[in-house]
């Protein structure tokens, strides 16, 4: 079955493919980037090609991209299934983790907050899902803005949480957005 994409009034969020491999790298080497996020800089566009194949393969990674540029991956988001989250039980396919991240030169135009929402409308309408949790790590304030932007509501703190790509732990803040409160913001 092939990925959908999905569309906003700006963005689209398609699957990632081999030839993004240079825009990928052209962001992730900036260590304003995946160091926030827990993974190390790239290093060169075969590594980012090997993220392509390895790591935004899931069956809900997308890249993002701008509407009128859509063959220019410009950041990512995902929503980690069952299994690929360590914030609810590893069998349970009511709930997924949303993970994202926009390339520096798009920061503080509102992407982030339009393409999660799109994304929590395609998790709880198309995947019907009950719960979609958002996590960052302390310190990463453009993060925590957009989550609570986007209507995240916190959940927890959890102290010291590994982050394996970086050999080092963090504590970790746990948002979360169930079905309820966001059909509540739909209808403001």
């Amino acid at each position: 079955m092939t990925k959908q994409q999905l569309t906003t009034q700006r963005l689209i969020l398609r699957p990632w493919r081999d030839s993004d491999a240079a825009a990928l790298y052209e962001y992730a080497k900036n260590p304003n980037i995946g160091p926030a996020a827990g993974w190390p800089t790239h290093q060169n566009v075969e590594e980012s090609l090997g993220v392509i194949r390895n790591v935004f393969n899931g069956p809900e990674d997308y890249a993002i991209a701008l509407a009128e540029e859509p063959d220019t991956a410009i950041g990512a988001i995902a929503l980690k299934l069952a299994g690929g989250s360590d914030l609810f039980p590893a069998n349970d396919t009511t709930q997924a983790e949303m993970g994202f991240w926009i390339g520096e030169p798009f920061w503080g135009n509102g992407y982030v907050p339009e393409a999660a929402r799109e994304l929590l409308r395609h998790g709880f309408e198309d995947l019907n899902l009950t719960a979609i949790w958002c996590t960052y790590y302390e310190g990463n304030e453009k993060s925590a803005r957009a989550q609570e932007k986007i209507g995240f509501e916190p959940m927890h703190v959890i102290p010291d949480t590994p982050v394996p790509l970086l050999h080092e732990t963090r504590t970790t803040h746990a948002n979360r957005m169930m079905r309820a409160r966001w059909q509540e913001l739909q209808a403001c």
